[in-house]
């Protein structure tokens, strides 16, 4: 799964479609099938609706953090027996389901395998100064308020004892006393330096008693230091975030920063006594993940490279972790007095190897200038929809209906096609007794949208399935509905470009700034397709001014929707909708055709390569394979897998995939 930039977190396990259809989903089907009218014979640029061809990839949906033990649990079957996993994907979507189903070029497509190794897939982050972040600097900022050496062992376990009391207010004391035994001016700073280190929230002065030296430690803003110790410890000097490039392979965003809280928390057992004190670890001192700021989830199946900021973590620390991590790096450290928000970025830069290809060069020519010239058709991808059995759409158009039942039922019975276990066997007690905390008992993994859902029915009870849905975190229950938004406008991109082909005409929308208006007939000789935009469906948004806009209407029409009423008695549930071009150009095109003998071998060095000195391995000039590797840029919110489809000519839904193909995952 490749999503360039997604906005929301991404589902644990999005559910599944049953056999037979309901009476809504036929009427829509009808609706949606009526006799199209040709393309206009004007168009400048061939439409094709050709079938895809057959192509060998490995797409893996994403999987949202969970507790260690819950991941262990989870992943000792991620993988699976193929054959299982081919049964499960049987029920699974084709992109057809979710209205992909055009191109752009002519060009007669080939086969290729996308994904055959995690690192034939790289992503780099582009910031919104335009900068492409790279890994390639691991030295720490210099810090003279940073704590030396010496700050680690100056302290006897006595002394550390004492003062954890006093921080965590174990005892009645307001303050310890330290004697300084060597008494100078830099033994007296060492010791001042290391309660502030290793014991935020207290402050030390110096004090004689009885022609004595004593360091005197205490709390310096009551319990509110323990509430938030890093604030008392912080030098004023120092930009509150520090801000860093974050390398990671085969984990998406969320897994990461979780990763990185534990290890910081030192709930990791990687970490012994002295990793611990390095990274100034205490019981008071947990480091939580909402700590962290990014500008957009990267996927899992690949390399990527993105900034991170995290709130008054020093650099020094962060870069201790690069001994402790398996798959991550951390770099480019900086101190700045922002955070990072989501969005907040021009996009994403990929470099992709696409294996094995059959493709002529003259095809692959035709292909790529293609995809450089005129672009792809700006779908959703098949990760916005699910992998298995009840597409996330469902639950979102439910959601929409205020059919809560509905939602309910989705979400928690028995599915075609293979699951694991304790899954099968919690939906198989829930469809017998419809009692929550009897399903509750055969899940182990609590914190899946399921084990939510069933916690939350416990708490509120089957009368208030509203109250019981919320528990589930609310960026999950967003891109339910975000995924019926998305279903819309795929279907009706589609139609449009039916309809119309790939040329502007009078009624289709464009953006002026940040408003929408119509194309009018005088002026539609000054607009090319790709100033097109579509809305998703909102009650905010306008709609073209031609069929397509009435094909909308009879969309939601079909699906029990009013289009003139998008709000919802929940305001979360509200769609204000928004503007999506129709067709984007990718920049930064390049690609070249190499030959290799080896399937493991690297095709290109990656930023960690560079900086270990890995260089590439020397390529036979005429080897058994070939293969293509690519490089172009994207906007935030732009699916690869579109540009790579219309490349390929293939369908890119794990169904199709797997059916071709289950010999990766042995």
């Amino acid at each position: 799964m490749e999503t360039v930039e997604m906005n929301s977190v991404s589902l644990k396990r999005p559910c599944s479609e049953d056999d037979v259809a309901n009476a809504d989903e036929i009427k829509r089907q009808k609706i949606l099938e009526k006799s199209k009218a040709g393309n206009d014979s004007g168009q400048s640029i061939e439409t094709v609706t050709e079938q895809p061809v057959d192509m060998k990839s490995e797409i893996i949906p994403n999987e949202e953090s969970e507790e260690q033990e819950e991941e262990e649990l989870e992943d000792s079957d991620e993988d699976g027996d193929p054959e299982s996993f081919a049964d499960m994907m049987k029920h699974g979507l084709t992109e057809s389901d979710v209205g992909i189903t055009k191109f752009v070029s002519p060009h007669k497509g080939f086969s290729g395998i996308l994904k055959e190794r995690y690192s034939d897939f790289v992503v780099h982050e582009i910031g919104k100064d335009g900068r492409v972040s790279h890994l390639d600097d691991f030295s720490v900022p210099v810090d003279d308020e940073d704590p030396s050496e010496e700050t680690f062992t100056v302290l006897s376990d006595e002394d550390k004892q004492r003062l954890e009391e006093l921080q965590l207010f174990k005892n009645k004391e307001t303050s310890v006393a330290i004697e300084v035994i060597e008494d100078t001016k830099e033994k007296r700073t060492i010791i001042h330096q290391a309660v502030k280190s290793l014991f935020p929230g207290l402050e030390t002065k110096t004090e004689d008693r009885d022609g004595k030296k004593y360091i005197i430690a205490y709390h310096a803003a009551g319990k509110k230091a323990l509430a938030n110790p890093r604030k008392h410890s912080w030098p004023k000097s120092r930009g509150s975030y520090c801000h860093f490039v974050l390398y990671k392979e085969n984990k998406d965003t969320m897994d990461a920063i979780n990763v990185l809280s534990k290890f910081l928390s030192g709930k990791s057992p990687q970490l012994t006594l002295a990793d611990l004190r390095k990274t100034w670890q205490l019981k008071a001192s947990i480091v939580k993940p909402n700590i962290f700021s990014y500008m957009g989830t990267k996927d899992k199946r690949a390399i990527t490279v993105q900034e991170i900021a995290v709130l008054r973590i020093t650099a020094q620390r962060l870069a201790h972790l690069n001994k402790c991590l398996m798959n991550f790096k951390l770099g480019n450290f900086s101190y700045k007095n922002h955070p990072l928000k989501l969005g907040e970025l021009q996009g994403n830069h990929f470099t992709v190897v696409l294996r094995n290809i059959t493709g002529t060069d003259d095809q692959i020519e035709q292909a790529m200038h293609s995809l450089r010239e005129i672009g792809f058709i700006n779908y959703y991808g098949m990760q916005r929809f699910g992998t298995t059995a009840v597409p996330t759409y469902q639950i979102g158009r439910a959601i929409l209906q205020n059919n809560w039942n509905e939602v309910m039922d989705l979400i928690l019975k028995p599915r075609p096609g293979a699951e694991k276990g304790y899954l099968v066997k919690c939906r198989e007690e829930w469809a017998k007794t419809k009692d929550p905390a009897a399903a509750l008992k055969k899940l182990p993994v609590k914190r899946c949208v399921e084990g939510q859902l069933l916690r939350g029915l416990l708490k509120y009870g089957m009368k208030n399935i509203i109250s019981a849905f919320g528990i589930i975190p609310r960026n999950n229950r967003l891109m339910y509905i975000h995924s019926y938004q998305s279903y819309v406008w795929n279907n009706m991109v589609s139609k449009r470009i039916e309809e119309y082909g790939l040329r502007a005409v009078p009624g289709d929308l464009i953006l002026k700034g940040a408003t929408a208006v119509h194309i009018e007939e005088g002026d539609v000789d000054n607009y090319a397709i790709h100033d097109v935009v579509m809305p998703l469906p909102g009650f905010d948004v306008i709609y073209p001014k031609h069929k397509i806009g009435e094909a909308y209407k009879e969309m939601l029409v079909a699906d029990n929707l009013d289009i003139n009423n998008m709000r919802h008695k929940i305001r979360d549930y509200s769609l204000s909708g928004a503007y999506r071009k129709i067709i984007i150009r990718p920049q930064n095109v390049n690609w070249e055709v190499v030959a290799y003998d080896d399937p493991k071998i690297p095709l290109f060095t990656t930023d960690l390569d560079k900086l270990e000195g890995k260089p590439l391995p020397v390529l036979p000039t005429d080897g058994k394979f070939r293969a293509l590797k690519m490089e172009f840029s994207l906007p935030p919110s732009t699916y690869a897998t579109m540009a790579i489809r219309e490349v390929l000519k293939m369908d890119t839904s794990i169904k199709n995939q797997t059916q071709l193909n289950t010999t990766w995952l042995r």
